[in-house]
């Protein structure tokens, strides 16, 4: 029989993963994701194969997303384009993380952090653990829950700047990306403190457009 309502400790500890997509694209936002499991996840319809996103298929991914959302506590945040560039990669993923978990209807006891850098400002304790998408189930969710939404931002993105294939990419530095950059110069949604995207804004007058535009 599928549940439908959470069921979480009342008396024990509750752990949140944390996890966070898009940090190596040339575009779009960073998504950071905490996911809190309810207790007897495993029994749970839907949620048995928890793993790091990279290791699933696009199917998969879009299946899990559903029961995690359905099934546990989650909290979504993003790192746009302009605060990337002001703050850096890691600084923005960092923050993110933190307001993912701000965003969650509860307040976890612990966080467990995918990589090797804690957030600043988070509720609870908190421990980073390397390569733990594929070692924590709780990181598991995040990460897919990351990967899902930031690949739906990429696809609306697409619509909304159509020639640069973002829907395909999501914002990678794929080759068709690079050449659609060489042709088009940078969108609103690139960030412009990556080497490929001020490459771009050397050439052909982009510089200038971009300065115009401003």
């Amino acid at each position: 029989m599928r549940q439908t309502s959470l069921n979480f400790a009342k008396h024990s500890a509750l752990t949140v993963g944390i996890d966070e997509a898009g940090r190596g694209p040339l575009a779009g936002p960073v998504v950071a994701a905490a996911v809190i499991l309810p207790d007897g996840f495993e029994e749970i319809e839907g949620l048995s194969g928890l793993n790091d996103s990279k290791k699933l298929t696009e199917r998969r991914r879009d299946a899990l997303a559903l029961a995690i959302r359905e099934h546990c506590h989650v909290g979504i945040a993003v790192a746009e384009p302009h605060e990337i560039d002001r703050l850096n990669i890691l600084h923005a993923s960092l923050a993110a993380m933190t307001r993912a978990v701000l965003a969650l209807p509860i307040t976890p006891d612990h966080a467990l952090i995918d990589g090797n850098k804690l957030p600043r400002g988070l509720p609870c304790s908190a421990e980073a653990l390397v390569g733990g998408d594929g070692l924590e189930p709780a990181i598991s969710a995040a990460s897919i829950i990351a990967k899902t939404v930031r690949d739906q931002l990429m696809v609306e993105a697409d619509a909304r700047f159509p020639g640069y294939g973002f829907a395909g990419h999501k914002g990678y530095p794929s080759p068709t990306h690079k050449q659609a950059l060489d042709k088009l110069g940078p969108s609103p949604i690139h960030r412009l403190s990556y080497a490929p995207v001020q490459a771009s804004l050397q050439k052909n007058g982009f510089a200038q457009r971009f300065m115009n535009s401003a």
